[in-house]
């Protein structure tokens, strides 16, 4: 098994640009997860883990270690070759500080509307040009526990693999059918899939509550600052509001989607 002890070691930058850079995530089809869930969920969600980088005396609390004493450990099936390196270098390369111990580089996915699986009867969050990677995760972890049929990212401004989406989204980014594209493609594919769009807005809406999910619906939702496109409104079956009591007219992205989602959830009976 090989060792890094050096910080200035060659993988731990190259950890370090992929976290920084959504160009070197792209280019080569890489980028990297930091915790023992997420690369459980990584796994679960049939990511390819090309290797771990492990800090045996944070994760096994031990620093001497076997291969199977990893795998155990991470309870996954597959058998990536593993790194050993110090708590040093270890807290050089981790994002965020409390994780266990473990990092992996991973392969990207397709993220193409036609790699989407979808059911007969599918309900689908929409996410236009949502601006904060916290934001994206929010959205997929809400997406996860509602059990949405798909995410779809249009016109994105955050990557899907950027860190900080990794960690909000608890690793849900991996278990969440997604998929990115522009505006206009997405539109197109809901209008090839006969499934309607319902656009949360405050021009010319009804209230959420009002309208009929039961069937194939795709919620939207947009930025918190200006909304959704004109484009996106244009297209819609309906506009959606939520009725608010307080002296502001909005909330953040993720609150909004997860009380338009599960009310689609309730009125199909949680199914």
């Amino acid at each position: 098994m090989k060792h890094i002890s050096s910080p200035h070691n060659a993988i731990v930058r190259h950890v370090e640009q992929l976290q920084r850079k959504s160009k070197s995530r792209k280019k080569e089809g890489l980028f990297i997860i930091e915790g023992q869930r997420e690369v459980f969920l990584a796994t679960r969600g049939n990511f390819i883990i090309e290797q771990l980088l492990i800090c045996g005396s944070i994760l096994l609390a031990k620093d001497l270690f076997t291969e199977d004493d990893v795998y155990k450990k991470l309870e996954i099936d597959t058998r990536p070759k593993i790194i050993s390196v110090t708590e040093e270098v270890y807290e050089k390369m981790a994002y965020r500080s409390g994780t266990e111990g473990c990092l992996a580089f991973a392969k990207t996915k397709s993220q193409q509307l036609s790699d989407l699986r979808l059911t007969k009867n599918p309900l689908i969050l929409v996410a236009e040009s949502t601006e904060k990677p916290g934001n994206l995760g929010a959205l997929l972890r809400t997406a996860d526990a509602a059990k949405v049929d798909a995410v779809i990212i249009a016109n994105p401004t955050a990557d899907l693999y950027n860190p900080n989406v990794i960690r909000s989204s608890v690793g849900c980014v991996f278990t969440v059918p997604n998929a990115v594209a522009s505006t206009a493609e997405v539109l197109a594919f809901l209008k090839q899939k006969n499934i309607p769009l319902y656009a949360a807005t405050l021009q010319s809406s009804e209230r959420y509550d009002k309208i009929d999910y039961t069937t194939s619906s795709a919620i939207a939702v947009g930025t918190e600052a200006t909304g959704l496109s004109e484009e996106m409104r244009a297209a819609a079956k309906a506009n959606i509001i939520i009725p608010m009591s307080g002296e502001i007219d909005s909330m953040n992205v993720s609150v909004s989607a997860a009380v338009l989602i599960f009310e689609a959830k309730r009125q199909r009976n949680f199914n």
